[in-house]
């Protein structure tokens, strides 16, 4: 007899996605014993025949593998082949001089082995390369993009080289839920669906999904296998940002030694004089090359496209790990290095005038003997041991350390639309120590019809803050033809007192219950957090507020796969941030006050086609926020988004590779101190964001391939009156590159442009009405090699 509907092998089809290659120990035995051992150990679908296999032995096999690869040699000498069907589930058949057939042969006596899907395999690349076909759900681990009620995207390491993107945020620019404002080097900003996520604060970048790690204020790229988006409220997923986030999470994933050897060697140069060399170096060890090392080392320095600025920047990373038949333990080291002279800042305008019209993204205002070092340290390890194939027990171990030291220009605050501005210099001194821990399990099991992966996670994770700074005499300077001032001599400060603490505490549960062969799916689990937090005032050092709370943010979800290949989805989910402190001029000056919860209700479309994928999106967001009514700092506020995302990813047609989306968002204040400004537009919230990135491979010229961006973004308010705002902008990027071998070595050349119409623009508005110049138009060249 035979067996299969499309629906039964949807778990299936996820793990051979997850799943490109997997360590195999199989010792000799009779080939259907083999056979079996195969599928659990590589969580793949094998129909067997029994006829076909009555009677025959295997010699077993050892080593990393594909599970095609494990089975054609499991299969050697038996005169049998493997077949893989269009879902993904292997069948066998006797060996026919048509290799490449993929018809199957009716069975008989079918078994069905192995349904065992790994939640921390890397997803593997979707049609093109440029994205994956899944990311981390924060503690569900790695998923596939059709295995969960949420919307999220996964850019490749092939994304990050063919964009040259040399952070996260050339990375995530693309992403049509992601808006970027870059402050000019120091910072980088993001906002997800309407709500910032990182405004130059603490921590809000999750490293391997583990907050706490990844660098303060920016992450390069050179150690970066893969960058994550989850869009909306993660509260059971990833707990509490460090800084509130509540827009969703950017997850960076570190690279790790493949099967094959790396060594690649590249070499950059940017319009003016920036250039930069970065070395990448992968091997694998051991008789089951069970031990890896990745080695990543970059730097570049050298005058930028903006006027008067220099920069110089060095990465170090080592990735270690080892992966055995049940345990797994990685070792991420990563060091950073900038210095800026003459970082640009940001601006904001006084009370009821206009924006000044955006000069040219090669001005700036900043005075020359402004500068800025940032250092960044970080460690982690991680651990799975695989007890056997229902109970899986991981955890981590992190620290992460970051220093500011800089003399610069605050925000710049416009006094009249002809561009005058007033600054006061300020060398400031920041550091920031986070460490974190994580320990928990996760359980495979049956009750009924019914199929449990469950999920208990416990967390901590401690971040301290120091800082001082000393001001120097405030100066005037025009934004279309700035004062070169003399250098202000402003004192270093004399220490760095601890300002403030908090220690972030959590425990998470989830089950997804899989039926009707898994075309139905729900998720549901919740997380208990507990927050502690201290301030101190870093001139008297006295203890200005302390605070403890606690709460639960509970999700659910729901997936209905129509067919094999679409699936509908809902979800419900909550978000938690910090409490804001109370400001001096209220009654209740110094208190913190209790968590926010955000409420997010999410309906969803995807069609994975194997070459393309579309996704669709409805969703609501609301957060609360605190004014003062009546002389009490209170929780009174709200903010609504409302929104609909439409994405599409893959290869469209031989060659022609596409990523991007449109997001159109109604956000509005749904209360506030002031009954006038209800129902307006939030700060820094455009109706609507596009991009597009295509690929072209020339057909009639090997290895020339077009690249082409396009980014467009509508007008955003500056204030909560409305009566400001930043106009809306498009920036369209070029490039091509060429790959070839040279001497038995795989050698690209690439070009790229960057603004390539040279737009004038500012490029995004913080939660706090501070904007920026956008990029100006910029041209840079790369090659490497790879040995």
């Amino acid at each position: 007899m035979t067996t299969g509907v499309p629906f039964l092998s949807a778990q299936a089809q996820t793990a051979t996605r997850l799943e490109a290659s997997h360590d195999f120990k199989l010792a000799g035995d009779s080939l259907d014993q083999v056979l079996g051992n195969l599928g659990r150990q590589s969580g793949a679908v094998i129909s067997v025949d029994a006829s076909l296999t009555a009677g025959m032995r295997s010699q077993g096999l050892a080593g990393r593998y594909t599970t095609m690869q494990a089975l054609q040699r499991v299969l050697t000498g038996t005169g049998l082949e493997p077949v893989r069907d269009t879902v993904g589930e292997y069948t066998l058949r006797r060996q026919t001089p048509s290799v490449g057939a993929t018809s199957t042969t009716t069975l008989h006596e079918v078994s069905v082995v192995g349904t065992r899907q790994n939640p921390s395999a890397l997803p593997e690349a979707y049609a093109g390369g440029m994205t994956a076909r899944g990311a981390r759900a924060g503690v569900l681990g790695n998923q596939d993009v059709m295995d969960i009620p949420f919307s999220m995207t996964s850019y490749t390491e092939s994304f990050i080289r063919g964009r040259s993107a040399k952070t996260i945020a050339d990375t995530v620019a693309f992403d049509p839920s992601v808006m970027v404002s870059q402050t000019g080097g120091m910072v980088d900003s993001y906002s997800i669906r309407g709500f910032p996520i990182a405004e130059g604060n603490v921590g809000e970048i999750a490293f391997n999904g583990v907050y706490g790690i990844a660098p303060n204020y920016r992450a390069f790229t050179p150690y970066i296998e893969r960058v994550e988006v989850l869009k909306g409220a993660t509260g059971l997923l990833y707990g509490v940002s460090p800084d509130g986030g509540v827009g969703g999470v950017i997850n960076v994933v570190p690279k790790r030694a493949t099967d094959q050897p790396i060594t690649r060697l590249s070499t950059s140069f940017e319009e003016r004089s920036v250039g930069g060399l970065q070395l990448d170096v992968g091997r694998r060890f051991g008789e089951q090359q069970e031990w890896g090392v990745r080695v990543n080392g970059s730097h570049e320095q050298g005058k930028t496209a903006v006027d008067n600025q220099r920069r110089e920047i060095s990465v170090g990373a080592l990735g270690l790990d080892y992966r055995g038949d049940k345990l797994s333990v990685s070792l991420d080291l990563i060091n950073q290095y900038e210095d800026w002279d003459a970082p640009s800042r940001v601006f904001s305008i006084g009370t009821g005038m206009a924006v000044p019209d955006a000069p040219n993204g090669r001005s700036n205002p900043a005075q020359t003997w402004g500068w800025s070092t940032l250092k960044d340290r970080s460690a982690l390890v991680d651990l799975e041991y695989r007890v056997n194939d229902q109970v899986t027990v991981f955890g981590n171990l992190g620290h992460g350390y970051s220093k500011v030291d800089r003399l610069f220009d605050q925000q710049m605050v416009f006094s009249n639309s002809a561009g005058d501005f007033t600054s006061t210099p300020r060398y400031g001194i920041f550091e920031v120590k986070r460490d974190t821990a994580s320990a928990g399990a996760r359980l495979g099991f049956t009750t009924g019809a019914i199929r449990h992966r469950a999920t208990i996670q416990a967390t901590t994770l401690d971040v301290t803050n120091y800082q001082n700074s000393t001001d120097g005499r405030r100066f005037s300077s025009n934004l279309y033809a700035p004062l070169r001032l003399p250098a202000q001599d402003v004192a270093a400060p004399g220490s760095v007192p601890r300002v403030a603490k908090s220690q972030l505490d959590s425990l998470a549960l989830s089950d997804t219950l899989s039926i009707l062969n898994d075309r139905v799916q729900i998720i549901a689990g919740a997380r208990y957090v507990q927050i502690d937090a201290d301030n101190w005032d870093r001139i008297t050092g006295a203890r200005t507020s302390t605070y403890q709370d606690k709460a639960w943010t509970p999700a659910l979800g729901a997936i209905y796969r129509t067919t094999s290949s679409t699936m509908l989805y809902a979800s419900y989910i909550e978000g938690l941030s910090r409490g804001d402190v109370a400001p001096q001029t209220a009654r209740n000056a110094g208190e913190m006050l209790s968590p926010y919860k955000s409420k997010q209700y999410e309906l969803g479309f995807k069609a994975d086609f194997d070459s393309v994928m579309a996704t669709a999106s409805l969703f609501q967001i609301v957060k609360p926020s605190a004014f003062i009514e009546n002389g009490v700092f209170g929780q009174s506020g709200e903010q609504r988004n409302r929104g609909l995302e439409l994405g599409l990813q893959g290869e469209a047609t031989k060659g022609v590779r596409l990523h991007g989306g449109i997001t159109w968002l109604n956000a509005e204040l749904t209360q506030t101190a002031d009954p006038a400004l209800r129902g307006n537009q939030p700060v820094g919230v455009p109706r609507w964001h596009t991009t597009l990135g295509a690929e072209w491979d020339l057909p009639w010229v090997p290895g020339v391939t077009l690249t082409s961006g396009l980014i467009y973004s509508g007008k955003q308010y500056v204030n909560q009156q409305n009566s400001a705002s930043l106009s809306s902008w498009t920036r369209v990027d070029v490039g091509a590159r060429y790959a070839t071998n040279i001497h038995g070595n795989d050698v690209t050349f690439q070009l790229d442009l960057k603004n390539a119409f040279d737009q004038a623009y500012w490029s995004g508005v913080s939660q706090w009405g501070a904007f920026a110049l956008g990029s100006p138009r910029t041209l840079s060249l790369s090659a490497s090699v790879a040995f």
